[in-house]
């Protein structure tokens, strides 16, 4: 336990003064999602637990790096699992959907666990804070979609459904977290075509 809370301590110092929706909030429902869904699929909870938490301290958008996973987890775990955690981090973020798939159970579990928390409602809050963050309008009518990994050209915060979130649901690894991720892609699809309703004063 002593590792998890040195961890914990060490994961909050790095998210404190964070408003683009990764916080430290957004790190506690991941960690919870992860193990959520280890109950169901197994793993190792070790190993998922530490992944989730430290996931986005390796984020270069968020200012993190690789190097700063591993100063934390060398010396605190073994060569095995610190390489098994880091390759975990390494290869989770969505980048266009065209990543590898995941090698191991326990990042696929992390992998669901991230992306879920990406969707639903609590998405939909992410989405317009991150946007907020990093001056992106919340819509501009008549905006093409950008493709898959794409970071150039104008985007908005609704724009980004269809550029990342919308896929989600089709990239679960788990049975788990398909099941959860119906009802928030139907959640999301719905708020979607509310929202450009009342943009266009279509609405009741």
């Amino acid at each position: 336990m002593i590792l998890i809370e040195e961890t914990e301590q060490f994961v909050q110092a790095f998210h404190a003064t964070d408003f683009s929706g990764h916080d430290y909030a957004h790190i506690e429902r991941v960690r919870r999602m992860a193990l959520r869904i280890a109950a169901a699929e197994g793993g190792d909870l070790r190993i998922i637990e530490l992944a989730a938490l430290l996931h986005d301290v390796a984020d270069s958008k968020l200012g993190g790096t690789s190097e700063r996973v591993d100063r934390h987890l060398l010396s605190r775990v073994s060569e095995s699992d610190r390489l098994h955690i880091l390759e975990i981090i390494n290869s989770l973020s969505f980048k266009g959907g065209n990543r590898p798939p995941m090698k191991t159970l326990e990042g696929k579990i992390v992998q669901d666990a991230d992306r879920l928390d990406a969707i639903g409602a609590i998405g939909i809050a992410r989405t317009f804070q991150f946007a907020g963050q990093f001056k992106e309008p919340m819509y501009v009518p008549g905006l093409v979609p950008r493709e898959p990994g794409d970071r150039t050209g104008t985007t908005s915060a609704l724009h980004h459904f269809d550029e990342k979130l919308f896929r989600l649901k089709d990239l679960m690894n788990t049975k788990t977290a398909k099941v959860i991720a119906e009802d928030r892609h139907r959640y999301m699809m719905e708020f979607v075509e509310r929202f450009k309703q009342e943009w266009e004063d279509r609405s009741s």
